[in-house]
């Protein structure tokens, strides 16, 4: 089993900035694929962004350049940085933790994102 809790989501207006992170425990292998992912109500949670334990990273569309995910995996923690925010980003966001290995998602409770003035 691997927990995860993310910290650092809130309230900001458009153009602002947010540092989202995710503290893992449990079971944690160097084969997990930390993620986030974002979702609002009535539609379908979408990928964000993930990182490999090598640091490889793959990023939605909609937020390249704007968003930037990083993984310290000494402190088993992975962050967002969130910039240049519009309303479109309002969602709740979820931190994942994907098991190459066993082929098991691991979410953490989400944190509430508001982009608004």
């Amino acid at each position: 089993q691997v927990q995860l809790v993310e910290s650092g989501g809130g309230l900001v207006q458009p153009g602002g900035s947010l540092r989202l992170s995710c503290a893992a425990s449990g079971r944690i292998t160097s084969s997990l694929v930390m993620g986030w992912y974002r979702q609002v109500p009535g539609k379908q949670r979408d990928q964000v962004a993930d990182i490999t334990s090598g640091g490889s990273t793959n990023y939605a569309d909609s937020v390249k350049g704007r968003f930037s995910i990083s993984r310290d995996n000494a402190k088993n923690t992975v962050y967002l940085q969130m910039n240049n925010l519009n309303p479109e980003d309002t969602a709740v966001y979820y931190c994942s933790a994907y098991s190459v290995l066993r082929s098991v998602r691991y979410w953490g409770q989400g944190i509430q994102v508001t982009v608004s003035s």
